[in-house]
């Protein structure tokens, strides 16, 4: 395998991906000549292309690729690709082909890495990290699997002593890693499709902690079994890190913070829900650890804004409230919808949810069916493909889902339908929430609320 350093030219294949397009800016801001194919021409390639980077969206064999020399081009792709005649042409052609996660572990390869892995929390807490690097001043790079409301980006290259990574478990992916720092937040079962069943994904876990050289710090969530020496961190019980004391004072959370050697108190934290003052609390031990200083520290998780998706909350004159969120897993569904009853318990939530292929659909219909039941009104959009093809899942439909939610106040609804439906409902609150190509909607929505007068 040749070093990074000797390719002049890096072809994308799914470039729109968020991990890929962190990649992509990496190369691009490195000075090299980056070019790449997606499906999907998104708000995220439309600011790839304004950075210099050159797009299509055919899957179709033009003087772009013919011209490139397989010597000295390097093609990285996407394993939710699985069927692309581009990608065929490179292959046949004997270019260097790599996955993502293989191109990404090689770059953080000569750098301290922080891998944050788990089924939930690792975008908001490997965003956290960047951020109270970046603040903290340390010299760091970061490939981030959201866009950080700070930075307006999901990669930011700040020097190379660390990075700081999103460790994804679908496909294995990282395994491709080589972790210094290590997170693993939450080991629920996921991607069945990939792993087939929990026992199999808590194994996925426990060979990514076995990365982390024993001489180096790993923090695992307490009561994760992860077979090898660690620290613990938890909210409200103690371990080696925790968080006690939460007083809530409307969207500001107030809370402790514990070492095993001091107590630090009244750190500031806007982001809602106790899953997130779990990421801060091990956030705020891995910069302990590396030798930040607790003021620097509480004026960085007090200015941190979040992530873009993942609890992006707006409040309009007319009294409503709008969130959106990536949550397209039960336990993440469930953690947003109590976030909010904790803070609005009187106000009507009304949920717009799409769920996100049929194979997750299939796996966790009951999950899905409990924690949707506890809005107050719900319009369940079709599922969302993505890789699958809907001929393999016979059945596994969102009517099929629909019938599962105990709630009176429900329907079924395409994503194009949608909007109109919003526009009829009587609610206090709205969710929009999952992980396909409902963000769509976010933008339509926003500047209709704008607009509503005060009932």
């Amino acid at each position: 395998m040749k070093l990074l350093e000797t390719y002049q030219t890096f072809y994308f294949v799914g470039i729109g991906g968020i991990g890929m397009s962190a990649l992509a800016r990496y190369f691009n801001a490195s000075g090299k000549k980056v070019l790449g194919y997606d499906k999907t021409n998104t708000k995220l390639t439309q600011q790839l292309m304004n950075e210099g980077i050159d797009i299509v969206f055919d899957d179709v064999i033009d003087e772009k690729i013919t011209s490139l020399q397989n010597e000295n081009t390097l093609v990285i792709y996407t394993p939710a690709i699985k069927v692309l005649g581009i990608l065929d042409y490179f292959n046949q052609h004997q270019f260097d082909v790599l996955k993502r996660a293989k191109v990404l572990g090689l770059i953080t390869e000569n750098t301290e890495c922080i891998a944050v892995a788990g089924t939930h929390g690792k975008t908001t807490t490997s965003t956290l990290v960047s951020h109270l690097c970046k603040e903290a001043d340390l010299p760091f790079s970061c490939f981030l699997g959201g866009i950080s409301e700070n930075f307006k980006s999901n990669f930011l290259y700040n020097g190379t002593k660390y990075s700081v990574v999103e460790a994804d478990e679908y496909d294995r992916s990282f395994l491709n890693l080589s972790p210094d720092w290590a997170v693993i937040t939450s080991t629920d079962a996921d991607h069945l499709d990939i792993y087939g069943d929990k026992n199999h994904i808590e194994e996925g876990f426990r060979q990514f902690a076995t990365l982390v050289p024993e001489d180096k710090q790993l923090f695992v969530r307490k009561g994760i079994e992860i077979g090898r020496g660690h620290h613990t961190y938890a909210v409200n019980e103690k371990a080696d890190y925790y968080s006690d004391n939460l007083r809530m004072d409307y969207d500001k959370i107030y809370f402790d913070f514990h070492t095993p050697a001091e107590t630090i108190k009244d750190f500031i934290w806007e982001i809602p829900g106790i899953h997130n003052v779990e990421n801060a609390t091990v956030a705020l031990a891995i910069l302990h650890n590396l030798g930040v200083d607790f003021e620097t520290l509480k004026k960085a998780i007090a200015n941190f804004k979040g992530i873009k998706r993942r609890y992006t909350k707006h409040n309009y004159q007319n009294g409503k409230i709008y969130i959106d969120d990536y949550a397209h897993h039960p336990t993440e569904i469930n953690a947003v919808v109590s976030s909010i009853k904790t803070f609005y318990p009187d106000k009507k939530l009304l949920v717009v949810f799409q769920p996100h292929l049929f194979s997750r659909t299939r796996d966790f219909a009951e999950g899905f069916a409990e924690s949707l039941s506890n809005s107050d009104e719900l319009i369940l959009l079709d599922i969302y493909p993505a890789r699958e093809l809907q001929e393999n899942f016979e059945g596994i439909t969102s009517d099929w889902l629909l019938e599962k939610v105990s709630l009176d106040r429900k329907e079924g609804s395409a994503l194009s339908d949608a909007f109109e439906k919003i526009k009829e409902k009587d609610f206090d609150i709205l969710l929009t929430v999952g992980a396909g190509n409902i963000d769509t909607l976010y933008d339509p929505i926003c500047e209709w609320l704008k607009k509503c007068k005060k009932e």
